[in-house]
């Protein structure tokens, strides 16, 4: 008799761990895939001190207490590379990259997250999430009155900039163009006083031998004069990656590959569901990856019963 599982939630970070609980709460009959460990991008996060209720914590802490909670629960649990997703409306199949492994489910949970994207070049991979971060929300308070460097121009890089100008003694933005964010926050970013800008440079090599102390860049116009900026942490803003290659055929996600999905984590196609980062979403955080999954799960449990 083939094995079919009500609900397959494909990643195990926030969004995914906290879907399986609310989901397997409902008596679900619940199946949580994913590569790597549990965890997602916690796993990269040096200090967490903005999750309700856990006070300061590292992130390999908080993903391991969220995927003991699951065991706990009795999700459960495989270590699989999903490589394809079909909607085969009642039943939807998943395939695994491991021995062309195949499962089948009345409603999937896609929480696979996105990554960010790196420089790749000397000293990136030492530091990273020990003094390279990703995100200013999450790690911003530790350089309190401290040096930091921000690399990239857009957007995000615009916003958190100023976010961290305000706690930080000196803060250095290093851009391979100019300031390409939303004019009045680019203005009010220049006028800060501890703000130095240096557009049209490329980044050489992250510093540091016990920690992080600098970046090396050069302009990337005729001169190529090299720089050093002196620094306690770096955070980069070059965009990120989606995690949407299993399910890119299905046409539910949008030109950065995130997953469009309406307030109850619901998708174009019946009986699939986003949740956390790889959603298009304004906010990436932990609390919204698990709120995310909540929504998700009660959505997708709702979904099956209809069947019956």
């Amino acid at each position: 008799m083939e094995n079919i599982y009500d609900i397959v939630i494909v990643g195990a970070g926030p969004a995914g761990m906290t879907a399986a609980i609310y989901a397997i709460r409902a008596n679900m009959k619940v199946l949580m895939l994913d590569r790597l460990a549990p965890g997602g991008q916690m796993i990269n996060t040096n200090e967490i001190e903005n999750y309700t209720g856990a006070g300061k914590l590292s992130g390999a802490e908080l993903a391991i207490k969220m995927f003991e909670h699951t065991q706990e629960l009795g999700v459960e649990f495989d270590y699989k590379t999903v490589i394809d997703i079909k909607n085969g409306g009642p039943l939807k199949t998943i395939t695994c990259e491991e021995d062309d492994t195949v499962y089948k489910a009345r409603a999937v949970i896609l929480a696979t997250g996105t990554v960010p994207r790196r420089l790749g070049v000397p000293g990136e991979d030492d530091w990273a999430a020990n003094g390279i971060s990703w995100c200013a929300i999450c790690d911003g308070a530790q350089y309190r009155d401290k040096e930091v460097v921000v690399i990239g121009g857009g957007n995000s890089a615009v916003e958190e900039s100023i976010y961290l100008a305000g706690i930080c003694t000196k803060l250095t933005i290093v851009t391979m163009f100019d300031l390409t964010a939303d004019p009045k926050a680019c203005d009010l970013l220049r006028k800060m006083p501890n703000v130095t800008i240096y557009p049209y440079q490329e980044v050489l090599e992250f510093t540091g031998t016990e920690r992080i102390t600098g970046v090396r860049f050069k302009s990337t116009k005729e001169d190529a004069t090299e720089r050093y900026a002196p620094c306690d942490g770096v955070f980069e803003y070059i965009g990120f990656s989606a995690s949407s290659q299993a399910f890119a055929n299905l046409g539910i996600v949008d030109r950065t590959g995130c997953i469009q999905a309406d307030t109850r984590m619901t998708t174009s196609l019946p009986g699939i569901f986003g949740a956390g980062d790889i959603t298009v979403k304004h906010l990436r955080q932990i609390v919204t990856a698990c709120s995310d999954g909540a929504v998700a799960a009660n959505s997708a449990a709702a979904y099956v019963e209809s069947l019956k």
